[in-house]
Protein backbone atom coordinates (compact mmCIF):
# COMPACT_ATOMS: atom_id res chain seq x y z
CA UNK A 1 0.00 0.00 0.00
CA UNK A 2 2.81 2.41 0.83
CA UNK A 3 4.40 1.81 -2.55
CA UNK A 4 1.07 2.61 -4.20
CA UNK A 5 1.08 6.02 -2.52
CA UNK A 6 4.68 6.51 -3.60
CA UNK A 7 3.78 5.76 -7.22
CA UNK A 8 0.79 8.11 -7.11
CA UNK A 9 2.93 10.87 -5.64
CA UNK A 10 5.60 10.30 -8.29
CA UNK A 11 2.97 10.44 -11.07
CA UNK A 12 1.61 13.65 -9.62
CA UNK A 13 5.11 15.17 -9.60
CA UNK A 14 5.70 14.11 -13.20
CA UNK A 15 2.40 15.64 -14.31
CA UNK A 16 3.11 18.83 -12.38
CA UNK A 17 6.58 19.20 -13.88
CA UNK A 18 5.21 18.51 -17.37
CA UNK A 19 2.58 21.21 -16.83
CA UNK A 20 5.26 23.67 -15.73
CA UNK A 21 7.36 22.94 -18.83
CA UNK A 22 4.34 23.39 -21.10
CA UNK A 23 3.37 26.63 -19.37
CA UNK A 24 6.87 28.07 -19.74
CA UNK A 25 6.99 27.10 -23.41
CA UNK A 26 3.59 28.72 -23.94
CA UNK A 27 4.71 31.92 -22.22
CA UNK A 28 7.90 32.05 -24.30
CA UNK A 29 5.89 31.66 -27.49
CA UNK A 30 3.41 34.33 -26.44
CA UNK A 31 6.16 36.78 -25.51
CA UNK A 32 7.91 36.10 -28.82
CA UNK A 33 4.67 36.77 -30.70
CA UNK A 34 4.11 40.00 -28.79
CA UNK A 35 7.69 41.11 -29.52
CA UNK A 36 7.09 40.44 -33.21
CA UNK A 37 3.97 42.58 -33.15
CA UNK A 38 5.90 45.37 -31.46
CA UNK A 39 8.59 45.12 -34.15
CA UNK A 40 5.93 45.62 -36.81
CA UNK A 41 4.50 48.62 -34.94
CA UNK A 42 7.98 50.12 -34.59
CA UNK A 43 8.63 49.74 -38.31
CA UNK A 44 5.26 51.31 -39.17
CA UNK A 45 5.91 54.24 -36.86
CA UNK A 46 9.40 54.75 -38.28
CA UNK A 47 8.02 54.68 -41.84
CA UNK A 48 5.29 57.14 -40.90
CA UNK A 49 7.77 59.53 -39.31
CA UNK A 50 10.48 58.93 -41.91
CA UNK A 51 13.08 58.57 -39.13
CA UNK A 52 14.68 55.27 -38.22
CA UNK A 53 17.68 56.58 -36.27
CA UNK A 54 16.95 56.00 -32.58
CA UNK A 55 19.38 58.75 -31.53
CA UNK A 56 17.69 61.36 -33.77
CA UNK A 57 16.02 64.12 -31.73
CA UNK A 58 12.71 63.70 -33.60
CA UNK A 59 12.55 59.91 -33.33
CA UNK A 60 8.92 58.96 -32.54
CA UNK A 61 8.18 58.61 -28.83
CA UNK A 62 5.82 55.72 -29.51
CA UNK A 63 8.57 53.82 -31.34
CA UNK A 64 10.98 54.44 -28.44
CA UNK A 65 8.45 53.14 -25.93
CA UNK A 66 7.64 50.13 -28.11
CA UNK A 67 11.36 49.34 -28.40
CA UNK A 68 11.60 49.39 -24.61
CA UNK A 69 8.64 47.05 -24.25
CA UNK A 70 10.03 44.74 -26.92
CA UNK A 71 13.44 44.66 -25.23
CA UNK A 72 11.78 43.85 -21.89
CA UNK A 73 9.84 41.00 -23.50
CA UNK A 74 13.00 39.59 -25.07
CA UNK A 75 14.79 39.76 -21.70
CA UNK A 76 11.85 37.94 -20.17
CA UNK A 77 12.13 35.25 -22.86
CA UNK A 78 15.81 34.79 -21.96
CA UNK A 79 14.90 34.45 -18.28
CA UNK A 80 12.13 32.00 -19.12
CA UNK A 81 14.57 29.94 -21.19
CA UNK A 82 16.72 29.47 -18.07
CA UNK A 83 13.64 28.51 -16.07
CA UNK A 84 12.57 26.14 -18.84
CA UNK A 85 15.89 24.33 -18.78
CA UNK A 86 15.61 23.92 -15.00
CA UNK A 87 12.01 22.72 -15.33
CA UNK A 88 13.00 20.16 -17.98
CA UNK A 89 15.72 18.81 -15.70
CA UNK A 90 13.23 18.62 -12.80
CA UNK A 91 10.76 16.81 -15.10
CA UNK A 92 13.40 14.26 -16.09
CA UNK A 93 14.27 13.69 -12.42
CA UNK A 94 10.60 13.24 -11.51
CA UNK A 95 10.25 10.81 -14.41
CA UNK A 96 13.20 8.79 -13.11
CA UNK A 97 11.65 8.75 -9.62
CA UNK A 98 8.41 7.43 -11.12
CA UNK A 99 10.23 4.63 -12.94
CA UNK A 100 12.00 3.63 -9.72
CA UNK A 101 8.76 3.73 -7.71
CA UNK A 102 6.99 1.57 -10.32
CA UNK A 103 9.85 -0.94 -10.24
CA UNK A 104 9.67 -1.12 -6.44
CA UNK A 105 5.91 -1.62 -6.62
CA UNK A 106 6.29 -4.41 -9.18
CA UNK A 107 8.96 -6.08 -7.04
CA UNK A 108 6.72 -5.91 -3.96
CA UNK A 109 3.77 -7.34 -5.90
CA UNK A 110 5.94 -10.20 -7.17
CA UNK A 111 7.10 -10.94 -3.61
CA UNK A 112 3.52 -10.90 -2.36
CA UNK A 113 2.46 -13.34 -5.12
CA UNK A 114 5.34 -15.66 -4.28
CA UNK A 115 4.49 -15.50 -0.57
CA UNK A 116 0.81 -16.17 -1.29
CA UNK A 117 1.56 -19.14 -3.54
CA UNK A 118 4.00 -20.67 -1.02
Amino acid sequence: MKRDNLVRLARFKVNEKRRQVEQLELMMGEFGRMAGELDAQILNEEKRAGISDVSHFAYPTFAKAARGRRDNLMNSVKDLRVQLNAAKIAHEEADAELVNAEKLEQRDEAEERRAASA
